[in-house]
């Protein structure tokens, strides 16, 4: 078990836990009360910075309800953060582009993280031929 050290900048927002039992992903909240136009973009500050462990990073992203009920998109699609990112002042963001007009209240879970080790160095061994079986060329299906 890896143990992180947590700084929350607010005592408004929930304490960092597990979704519900059900998963290893882990909810993030706003930090502050956040209100948007339709197409307006804004840092969502999350409330937390983290000291990662050396080889590893987190990877940020939207809940599955977090358009559904917000109508937000975040704008980098899944947001990296590696363990350099470790200073008292490196609160985690969510950058988010408003779709239609919004309000997204303090300690609201508007995203989610997990972490993972970095990957491994590849050599790349450029070939002519690859033996697995062609599949058409696009996507899963190989239909256009």
């Amino acid at each position: 078990m890896k143990t992180i050290r947590i700084k929350y900048f607010t005592d408004k927002i929930e304490k960092l836990r597990y979704i519900d039992g059900k998963s290893d992903w882990i909810d993030l909240r706003a930090a502050e009360t956040i209100t948007l136009k339709a197409g307006e973009f804004k840092l969502i500050p999350l409330g937390i910075a983290m000291e990662l462990p050396k080889g590893y990073e987190a990877h940020i992203v939207p809940r599955s309800s977090t358009y559904k009920n917000f109508g937000v998109l975040q704008t980098n699609h899944c947001g990296i953060v590696d363990e350099t990112y470790c200073g008292n002042n490196d609160q985690w963001y969510f950058p988010a582009l408003a779709m239609r007009d919004t309000t997204i209240e303090c300690n609201d879970r508007i995203c989610q993280f997990r972490i993972f080790e970095h990957q491994p160095t590849l050599v790349f061994d450029e070939t002519d031929d690859l033996a697995g079986a062609d599949r058409g060329g696009f996507g899963s299906s190989g239909k256009q």
